[in-house]
Order: C-alpha cells, then sequence, then structure tokens
C-alpha cells in the first residue's frame, strides 16, 4: 500500500520536485489525468511515481509492465476512494498530526541519510521547504488511514475462526524454522543513597572548579559519562521544546545565558546544565552527565539477587511465577517474563551467544540488560523450550497462526469495504 511505503514515497516524491524538467524527451507534458475519483484526480505522474516505489522493492518489475501499471492504478484509486470518504464522514486530521507524522518520517529520513545536513544537501532544499512541500500530500494519507482504521480496527478472529482458518490455509502455509521459547527476569540497577551522594558531590565538585575559572569543555571530556556528548565538550546543540526529558527541559529554559544550574536529575542521572543561547521555543546547551547506581556494589547487588533466583529455579520452583514476584520489567512481568518464541536470528548478537549456550529448561548466568537508555540492567533467561523445523500447528503455532487469521479477515473486510466504496461513489479510469 501506498502508505505503509511512504519513506519510499518520500524519497520519490523529492526526486520529482528536484527534477531538472518536468516534460518527457518529445516535451510532452507529464501531467495527465489517468484517473478521477471524485474531485480528486490521479496524473500520470502520480501512476510513474509509484511503479518507481515498487520497483525500488522489487528490481525485476518492469515500469512498463502493463499489469502492474494496472494494478498500481486500481491501488491509488482506492487510496483517493478512502480519502473522498473520509472527507463526506467529516473526518479531521488537525494539524499537529500532520506535523508529528512529518517530522517522524524526516528524522527516519536523516538517519538514514546520516545527517539533517546531508538530507537538505541531497535534496537543495531545507527541511522545512521539504515538509510544507508534502504536508498536503501527507494529510490525505492520514484521512485514508484513518478511514482504513475505522473499518478494520479491533477485529480479531474467535477460536473457531482461526481453526478454520487453519484447515483451510494449512498446506499452503510456510515452514517455520528452528526457534526458541524464552522467559526472563529483569532487575534494574536502583542508585543507592552514598552512590547518588557521591556523584552529587562530584558534580558540586565540578561546578566549584568552573566556577574558579576552569573550562566547562574540559571538564565535560574529563568527567562526562554521556558517550555522545562528552567527548564535544557536553555541547548538545540547540534543541526545540518537547525534544529535551522535562525535568533537564524545564531547567535549562529557566538559566541564563552563560549561567550553569545546579544538580539537575533526570533518568539518565545528574546533569550539570550550561545555557549557551536560548529562543523562546528552543536551548543551546552544554551539559556533564554524572550517573548514578553504576557503582560496582550496586551492580553486584543486582547481580546476586538474579543468581539466588537462579538457583531457587533450579531447585524447582516455576521461572514463570517468580518472573511475576521479582522481575522489573512491567512489560514481560505479567506474563511471566515471556520474550516469546522466535528464530535465533531474530534476537540481538548478546542474547543469541546467550542462549546457544542454554539447553531446555536451563537458566542463564546475570547478564548485561539495558534496552531503555535510561535505565542499566542485568537478566537472567529461561529456555522453555526449543522447537525444529516444522510445519505450523495449532498446538505449538496458535499465537501466529491467530495473527495470520486475523490479518487475513482484516483484509477481507477492507476489501470488501473498497468494493462497496467502489459502487457507491464516482470514479472512472481516463
Amino acid at each position: 500500500m501506498r502508505v505503509s511505503s511512504l519513506l519510499l514515497s518520500c524519497l520519490v516524491f523529492f526526486w520529482v520536485l528536484t527534477s531538472s524538467s518536468l516534460l518527457k524527451a518529445d516535451d510532452t507534458p507529464l501531467e495527465k489525468i489517468v484517473a478521477i475519483v471524485g474531485n480528486e484526480i490521479i496524473l500520470l505522474t502520480d501512476l510513474d511515481n509509484e511503479m518507481k516505489i515498487m520497483q525500488q522493492r522489487d528490481p525485476s518489475v518492469s515500469l512498463t509492465d502493463a499489469k502492474a501499471r494496472e494494478k498500481v492504478l486500481d491501488m491509488l484509486i482506492n487510496e483517493k476512494l478512502l480519502q473522498v470518504k473520509a472527507i463526506e464522514d467529516s473526518v479531521v486530521i488537525s494539524d499537529d498530526e500532520v506535523k508529528q507524522r512529518l517530522d517522524y518520517h524526516f528524522e527516519m529520513l536523516a538517519s538514514q541519510y546520516g545527517s539533517k545536513k546531508r538530507l537538505e544537501d541531497m535534496y537543495g532544499m531545507s527541511v522545512d521547504r521539504m515538509k510544507k512541500e508534502f504536508k498536503e500530500d501527507m494529510k490525505k494519507q492520514l484521512l485514508s488511514e484513518r478511514v482504513r482504521q475505522s473499518v478494520t480496527e479491533g477485529v480479531k478472529c474467535s477460536s473457531i475462526e482461526v481453526e478454520e482458518f487453519y484447515t483451510k490455509f494449512k498446506d499452503s502455509l510456510p515452514e517455520l524454522p528452528k526457534q526458541y521459547e524464552l522467559f526472563h527476569i529483569v532487575k534494574y540497577v536502583k542508585a543507592s543513597e552514598n552512590s547518588k551522594k557521591d556523584a552529587t558531590s562530584l558534580l558540586l565538585a565540578v561546578r566549584d572548579s568552573i566556577l574558579a575559572g576552569g573550562d566547562f569543555a574540559d571538564f565535560a571530556k574529563r568527567y562526562s559519562q554521556d558517550p555522545g556528548s562528552g567527548k564535544e565538550g557536553g555541547d548538545l546543540g540547540f534543541f526545540e521544546r518537547g525534544k529535551l526529558m522535562p525535568e533537564y527541559e524545564k531547567a535549562s529554559f529557566a538559566l541564563e545565558r552563560g549561567q550553569m544550574s545546579q544538580a539537575v536529575e533526570t533518568p539518565f542521572g545528574l546533569h550539570l546544565i550550561k545555557l549557551v543561547d536560548k529562543t523562546k521555543d528552543a536551548v543551546h546547551t552544554k551539559h556533564i552527565l554524572f550517573k548514578i547506581g553504576q557503582t560496582e556494589k550496586d551492580i553486584e547487588r543486582i547481580k546476586d539477587s538474579l543468581v539466588d533466583i537462579k538457583q531457587r529455579v533450579t531447585k524447582g520452583e516455576s521461572f514463570q511465577e517468580l518472573a511475576k514476584k521479582y522481575s522489573d520489567e512491567k512489560e514481560t512481568r505479567n506474563f511471566g517474563g515471556s520474550i516469546g518464541k522466535q528464530d535465533i536470528n531474530r534476537f540481538p548478537p548478546t542474547l543469541m551467544e546467550t542462549i546457544s549456550k542454554l539447553q531446555e529448561g536451563e537458566v542463564s548466568d546475570p547478564q548485561p540488560y539495558s534496552p531503555d537508555p535510561t535505565k542499566s540492567g542485568w537478566h537472567i533467561v529461561y529456555l522453555q523450550k526449543i522447537y525444529t523445523k516444522h510445519k505450523p500447528n495449532l498446538v505449538d503455532d496458535y499465537q501466529g497462526i491467530e495473527m495470520l487469521a486475523n490479518q487475513f479477515k482484516q483484509n477481507k473486510l477492507y476489501e470488501e469495504f473498497i468494493a462497496k466504496l467502489r459502487k457507491e461513489l464516482y470514479w472512472e479510469k481516463k
């Protein structure tokens, strides 16, 4: 679908924007209308751009393939039908929603290109201008997305429907690779009062030294535990409101230019902040980060508690019940610490190495675990079962089959809805 390929759409869209000519080789205009849907039109350039997107996904696709072009045109018509339906039903997309989605996708594009500047250099215009150029198209995509969600949101299969789906399609379901069913118990390293006092004392000592004539950037390089900004002298550059941790942002806007803060605590640790510059809606700061809860004693205390839990499992206690009681990770705790059942290659490399050393029913030694950069933690991993390569079945693979059945049901409802719109709303191919 066009919405699911938004990043590629952006790239092709900008290619069109920056193209030196909008004419064919014979100087005839490209702006030929290929379809009309309500008051909306679909241009030949729209169809050509979507074909380029399809070719990027699958290089074997020919841009002149008649069947592929017809399929893509139908897809574009369906998108326009959803947009016309959204307007007819008075669906409202706020400017904030459009802005948030544009911000997200341009951040993704900037990361793909390496930086915002490289993205701007590539297309010869500022990101702000690109956002303005694409704003209306983004709003239309959000309209069609909203209508599509209203049709399929919350649609799920009953257990009987899942079984019927499996019976009908079991012979065509792909074989599953070797999989590992895992559970874990997570303990985050919490700062002791002593470690917090030590970090605060160090921060204040550094602050006094800077006030006495020391160079902030030099102290940041020596003491900051922020691996990104520390080597740059603590410089974070300008950040708009809402982009920084609330505690950090509040303290930064309260400072005057050149002024330093007292200790400011965020989930990352303690910060010494210096305001370089600020506007009404953005601040340019430098900071020195002092992490707390990272002492060897804090870490050893957590590792010892996990070793104790491992021993209790070895003696016969249920890993899942212990996870519900002791794990600090709320996302998995209520499910007995379940990480899920997946192909080993889908797990992070460090976890893959841990799993490869376990047999069914074994628990690993404590391993570092920090999916959230604001939290330092350790976990133990329990390998409940290894599933060899096999065809899906309702006993071992019910959740996966249920997900496929739900998708099938939702797709069918969506197709029926589109067929209904094609009967109710005006559209034609030119």
